[in-house]
């Protein structure tokens, strides 16, 4: 049984440790995963080697499509475990992040890997999973999730809303207590859409984060003085994109 996994370089898994840089969890160090292949496509996607291979022409702003067999690679479960496991050795508190792409399109083998990982680790991790919000967790995986990163993606993206915005799915990680939302905002008028979508689903606003869109410090910079303004005004939590500031738009940061 294998994972589809991204690269940092040909043939070498992006597997790493950092902090993590975004949303609830931000400054706490981790180990990521970073799988490959998403339904969606956003526009603006930092991660667009993990799905824009040559052949797909959904638009991005960069329209760049990337070689596949240079950018993606299956590894047998139990080895991304013992990878995961060998970064994470010295984490007094095991944390896990799991990435990508839309990583509950692997749900199932993510449940074999992360149940592998704690028999060979001999801890239970604390496993966070990041997702555009529009796929259900697999059955076996969702016992093993202590926390879902949901990032539903906003008609800036260039999503169809039918695609990204699933009102059951909405409903349901709404009413999850380990579910924090993060909303990527371009420009002040997409809060509006958050403001209509937290009323219409009930999502507590201290559960939602706002973050910008940006892949260097600058423009982050930029867009953080009148986003921090609208997160005061409304509510709702702020947060950075540590890892661009620390490392820049790179991959395995």
């Amino acid at each position: 049984m294998a994972l589809a996994l991204a690269t940092i370089t040909p043939g070498k898994p992006e597997i790493f440790a950092a902090l993590q840089g975004e949303g609830a969890s931000i400054g706490r160090p981790s180990v990521f995963v970073r799988l490959s292949r998403c339904n969606l496509a956003c526009r603006w996607c930092d991660t667009a080697y993990t799905w824009r291979f040559t052949g797909d022409n959904r638009p991005h702003t960069d329209d760049v499509a990337y070689d596949r067999g240079q950018n993606q690679l299956t590894m047998d479960e139990a080895k991304v475990a013992l990878a995961i496991a060998e970064l994470g050795a010295h984490l007094p508190f095991p944390r896990l992040v799991i990435t990508g792409g839309e990583p509950l399109l692997q749900g199932a083998a993510l449940a074999r890997m992360i149940t592998n990982l704690n028999m060979l680790d001999g801890r239970d991790w604390h496993v966070e999973i990041e997702t555009n919000g529009s796929v259900a967790p697999h059955a076996a995986l969702d016992p093993l999730v202590a926390q879902y990163n949901v990032s539903p993606k906003l008609a800036h993206s260039g999503n169809p809303a039918e695609l990204a915005l699933v009102p059951e799915r909405l409903t349901a990680w709404a009413q999850d207590p380990r579910a924090w939302f993060k909303f990527v905002l371009g420009v002040p008028d997409d809060l509006d859409q958050v403001v209509a979508l937290a009323r219409v689903y009930a999502i507590p606003a201290n559960r939602i984060f706002l973050m910008p869109e940006g892949r260097d410090s600058q423009t982050l910079r930029d867009k953080a003085i009148w986003l921090a303004e609208l997160c005061s005004t409304h509510g709702f939590c702020f947060t950075d994109r540590l890892h661009i500031h620390l490392s820049g738009d790179t991959r395995g940061t």
